[in-house]
Order: C-alpha cells, then sequence, then structure tokens
C-alpha cells in the first residue's frame, strides 16, 4: 500500500512539511507546484531543484503527484485556456523531473451537454496538455468534483490519452451526491491517483452553484457549512470498506494521499486518517 499527504494541509512551510510527513510514516507527499516554494518558476535554477530531490531522498519520501490547480474556472474559459496551458506544462515538466507520473487539477464544471461550447474549451484543454504529459510519462489527473462520473469519463474518453483521474471520494458525497463506489465502477480504468478525504452533505444543491463561489472568492457571502461539512476521515458519509474493495477490483494499485483541507487540528487529524486508511488498506487485500 501507498500512503501519501498532501503537504499543503500540514499549514506551514513545505520543508517543515516534508519533515512531519517523514516522522508521521507516509510514504508520499502530494505538493501544489501552482504557488509557492514548488511553483516552477522558482525552481528554474536546477541547483533548487536538486536540493529538494535529496531532502524527498533523505526523509525515504517520493512524490506522489503534483497539484497543478490554478483555481479559477480552471479551463471553462477559453480566452484564458493558453497562460493555464503553458504553466501546466511547466507543471508536468517538474512533475518528471521529480519522478512522478501524476499532475492532479480541476478541469472546472463539466457541462452534461457534449456540444457546449464550454465542453469544447475544455477538451481542447486538457487534450493538448494530456498529448504533453503522455510524452513525458505523466498523467494529466482530473480532479472528481462537480460533476457526475459518467460526465468526467465522456470528457476524457474523448481526449487522445494523458488524461486520468484524481479521484476524491468526499466531493462525491459532499457535493454530488454520488456513491463513490459507482464513480469507481464508471471510472476505474482512468484512475492514477486518489484522495483520502471524508465528508457529510447536509443540504443538496446545484454543485455548479458551489463551484461557480469557489471560482469567484465568494465563499465568504455563502455558508458552506449549511450545505456540507468536510469531517475527519471515518466520521464522514464514504462507505471505505466499499469504496477500497471497488478499487481492489478495478486494479488499482497507485497512491492514497490524505487531504484535509478544513478542521483547527489537521496534523493530528492526518495522523488519525494514516492509521485509519492503513487498517483499511490492509482488510482490503493491499499489501
Amino acid at each position: 500500500m501507498k500512503v501519501g499527504v498532501l503537504t499543503d494541509n500540514f499549514r506551514c512551510s513545505l520543508k517543515e512539511a516534508l519533515a512531519k510527513a517523514s516522522k508521521l510514516g507516509f510514504d508520499g507527499v502530494q505538493i501544489y507546484a501552482t504557488r509557492g516554494e514548488f511553483d516552477p518558476s522558482l525552481l528554474a535554477n536546477r541547483g533548487a531543484l536538486d536540493g529538494y530531490l535529496k531532502l524527498f531522498k533523505d526523509l525515504n519520501l517520493v512524490v506522489s503527484a503534483l497539484c497543478g490547480d490554478m483555481g479559477g474556472h480552471c479551463f471553462e474559459i477559453r480566452a484564458d485556456n493558453a497562460e493555464r496551458i503553458e504553466k501546466t506544462k511547466a507543471i508536468i515538466d517538474l512533475a518528471a523531473a521529480c519522478g512522478t507520473g501524476v499532475v492532479t487539477t480541476h478541469a472546472g464544471v463539466i457541462p452534461d451537454d457534449e456540444n457546449s461550447p464550454v465542453f469544447a474549451a475544455m477538451l481542447e484543454a486538457l487534450d493538448t496538455l494530456g498529448i504533453y504529459g503522455k510524452k513525458a510519462g505523466v498523467t494529466l489527473a482530473i480532479e472528481t468534483g462537480p460533476e457526475k462520473p459518467l460526465t468526467l469519463k465522456k470528457l476524457i474518453d474523448q481526449t487522445h490519452g494523458g488524461v486520468g483521474v484524481n479521484l476524491d471520494p468526499a466531493n462525491f458525497v459532499m457535493v454530488t451526491g454520488v456513491d463513490p463506489v459507482e464513480a469507481v465502477e464508471i471510472l476505474g480504468k482512468h484512475i492514477v491517483h486518489t484522495h483520502v478525504k471524508d465528508g457529510i452533505m447536509k443540504k443538496k444543491t446545484d454543485p455548479k452553484i458551489i463551484y461557480n463561489i469557489f471560482a469567484e472568492g465568494g465563499i465568504e457571502d455563502f455558508r458552506m457549512s449549511d450545505y456540507f461539512i468536510e469531517t475527519p476521515v471515518g466520521e464522514g458519509g464514504v462507505n471505505f470498506d466499499a469504496y477500497l474493495a471497488a478499487l481492489k477490483k478495478s486494479g488499482y494499485d497507485g497512491f492514497f494521499t490524505i487531504e484535509r483541507e478544513a478542521g483547527e487540528n489537521p496534523e493530528k487529524d492526518i495522523g488519525g486518517a494514516s492509521r485509519f486508511i492503513r487498517g483499511k488498506l490492509a482488510a482490503a487485500g493491499y499489501r
């Protein structure tokens, strides 16, 4: 089994987060590469990157994935995509240099209508990046979010490869109301990375409304807790026994990377999530 953690969730410097991840016995780390200390523009000097590569080795960590999520409306707006594509290409190059084959990102709110101009803009951008990543041995993994799993699959199936899925079961439970097991059954062969996260939906609403508010920075005017709550892993609505069994059946053998975006003591919750998921993975037959 390979268990990782998203370093930003420790809420400290990257080097401090790496030390904490190593101390907690994680196998790998997912690192934001769109901002902060691991932005590709700050690592143009090869010596800077070599320093991190040595640190990973010293701490017995590998990079499970780089996070290339730039926020906003992601790849929904064609006019914005040229700049986003170039930055994502730089992150793909950095991922290859770090020895990881995965860059995660959000695609945006994928329309159900395949004839929509938004769908076309997203497909064009993701196909370009998939082809680029494929040459570098890197998959651009779309994190599950506001869309139904079948909608995401239809988009991926129209690319020319190099595009996969970062499956976050809590996003389905909290926002779309989709059973993560159903999502695995639909997206199985495309899943290259997963998040370990949990949560509860309190009130159903249109997922597009929620993600548009995230994109436009109006979250302070919208009480998310009225609609969903992210919980410590094991305390929410994700049925991890069924979910992990479905992943095992699908042949998934990648990382299970803990993401804890909420809570007053994320480090404590991350430690608890690590113990929880390792027990569940062992029970599911992962070794």
